[in-house]
């Protein structure tokens, strides 16, 4: 049996990947934060701070295998947003929002940046095999 070629991965896509990766593991203790601070609006179980910590940093860890394609960055981007909102429960979260935020925002624009810089230049050093 043939090994399968692994698939080339661009900046964008490992810069996007590991700002998640790292993110999910923020996200779950903020969930340990809002069950630990009881910050659930009235009516809601304080575990429920722990679920929705835990399923976030579970859809985060499963975008970074997503953020190839163009919707799984704007899905990394809605996750994003979703811990923003936590700033509302518990106003550090905002704080974690900001950096992570940021930090996503240059992996997918710089790393699109270098990735398209990167085929400009193989593309003037191979001409012969594009066309």
């Amino acid at each position: 049996m043939s090994a399968r070629a692994r698939r080339r991965r661009g900046a964008r896509e490992s810069l996007a990947s590991i700002v998640l990766g790292f993110e999910s593991i923020v996200v779950f203790l903020g969930g340990l934060v809002v069950y630990g601070l009881d910050a659930l609006p009235a009516g809601l179980p304080a575990w429920g701070g722990i679920v929705a910590g835990s399923v976030l940093a579970v859809l985060m860890v499963v975008t970074t295998r997503l953020v190839h394609r163009p919707w799984g960055i704007a899905l990394g981007w809605v996750w994003q947003a979703l811990v923003a909102l936590g700033a509302f429960l518990v106003p550090a979260l905002g704080i974690v929002a900001i950096i992570f935020g940021a930090m996503y925002a240059y992996a997918t624009i710089k790393g699109g940046a270098l990735d398209r810089r990167n085929a400009r230049l193989a593309a003037e050093h191979n001409p012969e095999q594009n066309g």
